[in-house]
């Protein structure tokens, strides 16, 4: 069934300037059109997440045979002339019971001690697995604030590069072991999403237990039509999307459809859905996959955009009056120090900031209107206001 009246609404961007009293000045991001010179081409790179569920067994402990079918597909890709990345969960899945725990812990120390010992269990299975087609698999551990830091993303960024150049398949998880924002990527789907923006992906692949996102509970109501695409993420679609659906895993649908909307509106088209026959992910570049494809009409954003777009995190803020809003939101101009009303925080050069209505605060009943870098000091923007 094709749900053609969904349709991704992408948040686009262009640069405006604020100049300071000394010429020093802020580049923020508004919800204008990018030009078309600044849009990046795809690369024929293949992102594939795999989660928790399709890696380890009910009990937990890692399904050998699983791992073993998965880097097939994988050289399959790369035999096929793609470039392939893989995201991958199950360290905390694959580790709880080794270390001695009977189910899977809750509290977070207990996590990253079945983490630690999980992820050295899973690199081993990929090497081996990917060994036997020849091919050498390299650790990546991520967390969000190697997002957040714009050199850090750079760095990962040109390591993935080298390592693609190389021939070696990058297997990137969260590094699950120190993360202090309760190991949860949303089981690693966000981090999926954040990699394919990141190597401008041709697509990304999150394969999970189900084929794909259905008008309502395939295993509880036999009425259920599958979606085969999605043109557009709306309120609709997180309505029909449900919770965790193992005991192994962290996340469910409603996460996969988060990282689908991320992956969107960088660029990126999405399929959620199943791989568990011979040759399923080759079907599935060729549109034939066991799943819900997501649809984007985007090309790839420029990196330092992807970053101010998705994953910097504000430190500070500056309130306008209305008619700087005006200014900005409406007429592209730049912000200029009258419109000031007064600065939160303190921000030095190259730091993000977000710009807000008047209000208490950014998070009391302020309305944002964009965030961006500022090229200044928050002192002196306070001094110009």
């Amino acid at each position: 069934m094709r749900f053609s009246s969904i349709k991704v609404v992408p948040r686009k961007f262009k640069l405006s300037s604020f100049v300071m009293k000394d010429e020093s000045f802020f580049i923020f991001r508004k919800n204008l059109n990018i030009m078309p010179e600044e849009v990046i081409a795809m690369h024929s790179r293949i992102v594939v997440k795999i989660g928790s569920s399709s890696l380890t067994t009910v009990e937990g402990g890692l399904n050998s045979e699983a791992i073993q079918f998965y880097a097939g597909e994988l050289a399959a890709l790369r035999q096929a002339g793609h470039e392939v990345l893989l995201v991958t969960s199950g360290a905390v899945a694959a580790g709880f019971r080794k270390i001695g725990y009977p189910i899977r812990p809750r509290l977070l120390h207990e996590k990253q001690a079945a983490a630690a010992v999980g992820q050295a269990l899973l690199m081993r299975s990929y090497q081996n697995a990917f060994a036997a087609h020849g091919l050498i698999a390299a650790q990546i551990l991520l967390t969000r604030t190697d997002f957040a830091s714009r050199k850090r993303m750079n760095n990962a960024s040109m390591t993935i590069d080298e390592l693609l150049k190389q021939g070696v398949v990058p297997v990137i998880n969260e590094n699950d072991s120190v993360s202090i924002d309760e190991l949860k990527f949303g089981d690693n789907d966000t981090l999926s999403a954040l990699v394919a923006n990141l190597v401008r992906a041709r697509q990304l692949i999150i394969l999970t237990d189900t084929d794909g996102l259905y008008t309502a509970d395939p295993r509880k109501s036999p009425e259920a039509v599958r979606f085969e695409e999605v043109e557009e993420i709306t309120e609709e679609i997180y309505a029909i999307a449900g919770g965790a659906g193992s005991s192994v895993g962290t996340g469910g649908m409603r996460s996969k459809i988060d990282a689908a909307k991320i992956a969107t509106r960088g660029g990126v088209p999405v399929f959620i859905g199943k791989a568990n026959g011979a040759g399923d992910m080759l079907a599935t570049l060729e549109g034939k996959g066991k799943g819900t494809y997501f649809a984007t009409h985007l090309s790839s954003l420029p990196m330092k955009k992807q970053w101010l777009g998705f994953m910097s995190s504000p430190i500070g803020v500056i309130v306008v009056d209305d008619g700087a809003e005006e200014a900005l939101v409406h007429g592209g101009h730049s912000l200029l120090p009258v419109g000031v009303k007064r600065v939160e925080g303190s921000f030095h050069a190259g730091d993000v900031v977000e710009v807000v209505t008047p209000g208490t605060n950014a998070s009391a009943g302020a309305l944002s209107i964009m965030t961006g870098i500022s090229c200044g000091l928050s002192a002196d923007c306070q001094a110009a206001k």
